[in-house]
């Protein structure tokens, strides 16, 4: 090698693991919740977090959103995106299934989101890179995922993943800061 040339690339390595939410991470939950609150964030993919004030409450998922939702509630799979290194809670993603009308037009199968002090290590990549594979064997073979249209980062994130933009919707459901929803489908592969 020239001393001018650059190392190949390695291939990236998971830090990060997916699980179910267990009582052994409430704490973090909580301070995520706060976090991203104090950030002014929206907590896509936590299962309206934002709306409950415990652990407790907010770990029945199904009970409290079917309350919630009435026959407008759909199912997902919440979980939690822990670092290996430290343990530590830096993101929520959910996969949601199947879709309803108001889904299919702005919120799509999968929500996510990473807590302020941890972004921009990529970590919404390899969280939807990892939950991928688990939408594969619950049966699916296309997704949905919608972004504001002025959200650099999201709009990246799904395209790394295979994303492909079908088109873009104006928002009237009050979800978009922006006013306009686009949405991108992923193709699974066998």
């Amino acid at each position: 090698m020239c001393y001018n040339e650059e190392k190949p690339p390695e291939a990236p390595m998971h830090t990060l693991k997916l699980i179910r939410p267990t009582q052994e991470y409430a704490d973090q939950v909580m301070a995520y919740r706060q976090e991203m609150l104090d950030n002014g964030d929206s907590l896509d993919g936590c299962a309206a977090l934002e709306d409950t004030n415990s652990y407790a409450e907010w770990a029945d998922f199904e009970g409290r959103l079917r309350e919630r939702y009435g026959e407008g509630y759909v199912p997902s799979d919440v979980y939690l995106a822990v670092r290996k290194s430290d343990d530590r809670l830096v993101g929520m993603i959910d996969f949601r299934r199947p879709l309803t009308e108001f889904l299919l037009r702005f919120g799509g199968n999968i929500g996510y989101s990473v807590r302020p002090s941890e972004r921009g290590k990529g970590y919404a990549g390899e969280m939807l890179s990892l939950l991928l594979p688990k939408c594969r064997e619950a049966g699916e073979h296309r997704l949905l995922l919608t972004c504001d249209a002025d959200n650099e980062a999201s709009r990246r994130t799904i395209i790394k993943n295979g994303g492909v933009l079908e088109n873009q919707v104006e928002c009237d459901a009050a979800l978009s800061r922006c006013g306009m929803i686009q949405r991108y489908w992923i193709t699974l592969k066998p």
